[in-house]
C-alpha cells in the first residue's frame, strides 16, 4: 500500500498507482459506514441524508484545513474521488442495481392501474420540466454575467429534472400513504430518471449536430434527436420487458437461493450494460425487466426464495444510496465556486422548485377527473422531488465547455437543498396531506408507501 506521503504525490502530480481504484473505493466504503453509524447511533436523520450532510461537513473540514495549511487531507480526498470518477461510478456502474431494485420493490398491477398517470407525468412532466428550467436558466444566467447558450441551459433542465425521492424514503416510509399514491411516486420517479437520461442524451446529440448552439440547430439536428428519443426509450422498454421474461424463464428452472441471486445480478448488469451497447436506454430497460419480474415473483419463487430475494435486494438498495449520498456530499470538496455562481444556484433552487410545481399540477389537473387524485397528490410530488445523484453525475459528464463548470455548481446546490431542506421537512408535508385523504382510502398498516428503497412486498 502507498504512504500518505505517497498519495500526497500522486494525487498532487495527477498520477496513477497499482491499486488506486481500490484504494479510493475503500476510503469511500470506510467514511461511508463511519458516516452512517454516527447518523445512526447519535443523529438519526434519514439515512442518506445523514451520510449527505456527514460528507458534505467532512469536506468543509477538510477544505478549512486546507485554507489553514493542512493540506495534505484534502489533497488525497480529492485526488481519490477525482479517480473514481462518481459520473462514470453511477452512469456505467450502480445505476442498473438501483433502477432495478427499485422496479423489483413495486407492485406492478398498482403501477399498471395508473399507467397513464405515472407516463404522463415521467415523460409529459420530465419534457415541461427540461423546457421551463432550460428557458429561465437561460435568461437567469446571461442576466447575471455568467454566459451559457441555449442548449446548455435545457441540458441543465434535462439533468435536473429527474427526482429521487428514496433521498427521504426513511421519513415517508413511517407514514400511511395509500398504496395509489405510494405507487405513483415511486412509478414517477423510477420511469423520470430514465426519460431524464434519454432526453439528455438526445439534447446532447442535438447539441453536437447543431455545433453546440441550439439557435443554429437544422431540421436533421432535431430530426435526429427525436429519432435518438424514441429509440432509446421505446427500444429500452421493449429490451427490459424481453430481458424480464427471459430472467423469469430462467429463474423457473432453478432453486437454489445463490443460483437466483446470481442470475438477478447478471440480469441487472449484463442487461443494462447490453442495452447501451445497442444503443437503447438502459435505465428504462432495468426498470421495465424489475416490474416484470415483480409480477411473476410469486409464481418463480418458492416461499423462503421471496424473503431471500426481498432482504437481498433491500439491502443492496440501502448500501448503494448510502455510499452515492456520501460522495454528493463529499464531492463538495472538489467545487471551487464563485460568488455569482453561488448566487446564481440559489435563484435557481426557485426556479426548479416552481417548475416541478407546474409540471406536476398541470398533468394532475388534466387526470384528476379520471383518476381521483387530491390536492395532496401536487404537494407529495412537489415537495417530495429531490433531486440527487444522477443530476450530479449528468452535470459531471457534460462536454468540457465554457460554461461546463457553471452548471455542475449550481446541480450541486440545486441537489444539497433539496437532499438537506425538502429531505428534512418532508414528513410534516406528508402529516398535513395526509389529513386531507379520506379515511376510508387511508391503510391500516402503518408503512404502505411502496417507494424504492423498501422491500419485495408479496
Amino acid at each position: 500500500m502507498p504512504s500518505f506521503q505517497m498519495l500526497c504525490t500522486f494525487a498532487a502530480a495527477g498520477a496513477s498507482y497499482p491499486g488506486e481504484m481500490l484504494d479510493a473505493f475503500a476510503v469511500l466504503l470506510c467514511l461511508t459506514a463511519l458516516l452512517a453509524f454516527v447518523n445512526e447511533r447519535f443523529v438519526r436523520l434519514p439515512a442518506t441524508v445523514g451520510v449527505a450532510l456527514g460528507g458534505m461537513l467532512v469536506a468543509l473540514l477538510l477544505s478549512l484545513l486546507a485554507a489553514l495549511g493542512l493540506s495534505g487531507p484534502a489533497t488525497v480526498l480529492g485526488g481519490l474521488l477525482t479517480r473514481l470518477d462518481f459520473s462514470n461510478f453511477v452512469l456505467n456502474g450502480v445505476l442498473s442495481l438501483l433502477l432495478f431494485a427499485g422496479a423489483l420493490s413495486l407492485d406492478t398491477r398498482q403501477i399498471l392501474a395508473q399507467w397513464r398517470s405515472i407516463l404522463t407525468l415521467a415523460v409529459g412532466g420530465t419534457l415541461l420540466s427540461t423546457a421551463l428550467i432550460g428557458g429561465a436558466s437561460y435568461l437567469l444566467l446571461n442576466a447575471l454575467g455568467l454566459s451559457i447558450p441555449l442548449i446548455g441551459a435545457l441540458l441543465f433542465g434535462a439533468l435536473i429534472s429527474p427526482t429521487d425521492p428514496v433521498a427521504v424514503l426513511d421519513k415517508i416510509k413511517q407514514y400511511a400513504l395509500p398504496a395509489r399514491t405510494g405507487a405513483l411516486i415511486a412509478g414517477e420517479s423510477l420511469f423520470n430518471d430514465g426519460v431524464g437520461v434519454v432526453v439528455y442524451l438526445s439534447l446532447l446529440g442535438l447539441a453536437a449536430a447543431s455545433g453546440g448552439e441550439a439557435a443554429h440547430a437544422g431540421a436533421g439536428g432535431l430530426g435526429g434527436a427525436l429519432l435518438l428519443f424514441g429509440q432509446e426509450a421505446l427500444g429500452g422498454a421493449l429490451f427490459g420487458a424481453l430481458l424480464g421474461g427471459l430472467g423469469a424463464l430462467a429463474l423457473r428452472q432453478v432453486e437454489q437461493e445463490g443460483v437466483e441471486t446470481l442470475l438477478m445480478l447478471a440480469l441487472a448488469v449484463g442487461g443494462y450494460a447490453a442495452a447501451s451497447a445497442l444503443g437503447l436506454s438502459g435505465p428504462i430497460a432495468m426498470v421495465l425487466a424489475g416490474l416484470c419480474l415483480s409480477e411473476v415473483k410469486s409464481r418463480v419463487f418458492g416461499g423462503s426464495s421471496v424473503e431471500h430475494i426481498r432482504s437481498f435486494w433491500h439491502t443492496i438498495d440501502q448500501v448503494i444510496n448510502m455510499l452515492l449520498f456520501c460522495f454528493v456530499g463529499l464531492d463538495v470538496l472538489l467545487l471551487r465556486p464563485s460568488g455569482t455562481e453561488l448566487w446564481a444556484g440559489t435563484l435557481l433552487i426557485g426556479v426548479v422548485l416552481t417548475a416541478r410545481l407546474i409540471s406536476v399540477a398541470l398533468p394532475i389537473g388534466l387526470l384528476r377527473r379520471r383518476e381521483g387524485y387530491g390536492a395532496h397528490t401536487v404537494r407529495l410530488l412537489t415537495w417530495g422531488g429531490l433531486r440527487g445523484a444522477i443530476a450530479i453525475s449528468l452535470a459531471l459528464a457534460l462536454p468540457p465547455s465554457s460554461y461546463q463548470g457553471t452548471l455542475i455548481t449550481v446541480t450541486y446546490i440545486v441537489v444539497l437543498f433539496t437532499l438537506l431542506v425538502q429531505g428534512l421537512s418532508i414528513g410534516p408535508v406528508i402529516t398535513r396531506a395526509l389529513k386531507s385523504i379520506p379515511v376510508e382510502e387511508r391503510p391500516g398498516e402503518k408503512v404502505s408507501a411502496r417507494l424504492p428503497e423498501q422491500a419485495v412486498q408479496d
